[in-house]
């Protein structure tokens, strides 16, 4: 395990958690990072992704205009902010640094992952 994904808790329907992923050994470099979600018997799913200067973003349709990912290049860290949640948010997330620049929606683009975080929202 590369990366440290923290900040995952138990929320209820319509609040806010905010994930960290740290780096503490510098596997970033100058590539794109991205936040991936597995629930329980389903397959792990993009989310969110930015690139390495931190100025282009993308995410999955399902989590667009909720939440927002950034990066603190000085800290070796991103973040996902995640806001409105629903019950459908619920799931391990896992941060990941991938193989080019940009981050992109598929496992196979990523080469470093985190141990993931689990997040809970109830209704």
């Amino acid at each position: 395990v590369q990366l440290q994904a923290s900040g995952g808790g138990w929320v209820q329907a319509g609040d806010s958690l905010t994930l960290s992923c740290a780096d503490p050994k510098r596997t970033f470099g100058n590539n794109g990072v991205g936040w991936f979600r597995q629930a329980p018997g389903k397959e792990r799913d993009f989310v969110a992704s930015i690139n390495w200067r931190g100025d282009s973003t993308s995410y999955a349709d399902s989590v667009k205009g909720r939440f927002t990912i950034t990066r603190n290049n000085a800290k070796n860290t991103v973040y996902l902010r995640m806001d409105s949640l629903k019950p459908e948010d619920t799931a391990v997330y896992y941060c990941a640094s991938a193989l080019r620049s940009w981050g992109p929606d598929t496992v196979s683009g990523y080469r470093y992952w985190g141990q993931g975080t689990l997040v809970t929202v109830s209704s």
